[in-house]
């Protein structure tokens, strides 16, 4: 391993929620002006340089890492070059997803799937070859002409999604990744780029979208929220962020998801939809519609869980409720069982429609 030190430009945007210590990363990356920016902002970190970022055994390999999980998240940054390009075809909240300008996340949600596939640590990682997943996207999208038939993913525009491995709310304060992406779709025709996002970041009404971007706000009970979102913004700060955002020229869909189970959901739902009635303007009532996704769980990411946040634990695995699901990549995934889940899905969406009734529901599973 090479160790370098760079000289120091820190920038306050990342000061609460990261506290760069240790930065990994592959020796290709100083071949890339993103790559020597994001080193001098941090060159009080300890720069470790390794073959892949994808396999780091002292962070993905080690199961003592699970204990220090939010530290890992705080102070660890992970720098690589996106090798394999790609856009796989989708139909929910997004026509195409988009090759990864980042992947794993600074926040410590208890269910999210993208911790399952790096084992023990799931810090940031930083793709600094942005250019080339940039003219990827440009060329992908001009292949497919203008979209002649509407669908539920969007009537008009092919959408990408560019955040399905990472929260692009934090990765805007890493870098200009996320910047250049948005600048980029504002400029297609034919195509926009979607996110869904936990974190409240500002800094993005400067990104001048002028409706090419849809940022999904994922939300549920604040009861809940407040055990299994982990170092997020409050759900109050997300809904009080949709009217800002509107006007900033995102469109601003909402993300109920993953809709957990327990005694008071509904009562714990009828709030939070008055909470949103109450607050969101005309103008982003007028635009808005969501997505509803019920939990899955992972079986691996419970085992790394019952280490540093068992509480939540009790919430999400219960094997009573639950039936076993095999995932794409041949994970073993729990939902709740499907005679359990049509009992759920049914009077959540009737409820939603109740009290948000302008809010069309663009799928729920």
């Amino acid at each position: 391993m090479t160790i370098l030190q760079l000289p120091n430009t820190k920038p306050e945007a990342i000061a609460k929620l990261l506290n760069i210590k240790e930065i990994y990363y592959e020796k290709a990356i100083l071949d890339y002006d993103r790559g020597q920016q994001i080193l001098a902002q941090h060159s009080d970190a300890r720069l470790i340089e390794v073959p892949s970022h994808w396999n780091i055994p002292e962070l993905h390999g080690n199961s003592e890492s699970a204990e220090d999980w939010n530290r890992i998240k705080r102070t660890v940054l992970v720098l690589g070059v996106k090798k394999s390009l790609q856009c796989r075809p989708n139909c929910r909240s997004s026509d195409f997803v988009s090759p990864s300008h980042a992947n794993g996340c600074a926040m410590a949600c208890v269910y999210c799937y993208t911790a399952r596939r790096k084992g023990y640590a799931n810090p940031i990682t930083t793709f600094v070859n942005i250019e080339r997943v940039i003219a990827y996207l440009t060329r992908h999208a001009a292949k497919q002409g203008m979209k002649l038939e509407p669908n539920q993913v969007d009537p008009k525009d092919w959408v990408y999604e560019i955040g399905e491995n990472s929260d692009c709310s934090v990765d805007a304060a890493i870098c200009d990744n996320v910047k250049d992406l948005i600048t980029t779709f504002r400029t297609l025709p034919n195509a926009k780029a979607t996110f869904a996002t936990k974190r409240v970041n500002r800094d993005l009404l400067a990104y001048d979208p002028q409706g090419k971007t849809r940022i999904r706000y994922s939300l549920m009970p604040h009861k809940m929220a407040q055990v299994v979102d982990v170092r997020t913004s409050s759900i109050a700060e997300r809904i009080g962020a949709v009217n800002d955002f509107v006007e900033a020229g995102y469109e601003v869909h909402l993300n109920f998801a993953p809709v957990i189970y327990s005694e008071d959901w509904l009562a714990n739902y009828t709030e939070l939809f008055e909470q949103i009635d109450d607050t969101l303007s005309e103008k982003a009532k007028a635009q808005l519609q969501c997505e509803v996704i019920f939990l899955t769980h992972n079986e691996e990411l419970h085992e790394v869980n019952l280490v540093w946040n068992p509480q939540a634990e009790e919430i999400l695995w219960q094997p009573k409720l639950q039936e076993d699901k095999l995932s794409q990549t041949g994970g073993n995934n729990v939902r709740y069982a499907r005679g359990f889940k049509g009992k759920l899905v049914k009077p959540f969406c009737d409820l939603l429609q109740e009290k948000l009734p302008y809010c069309n529901i663009r799928y729920a599973f």
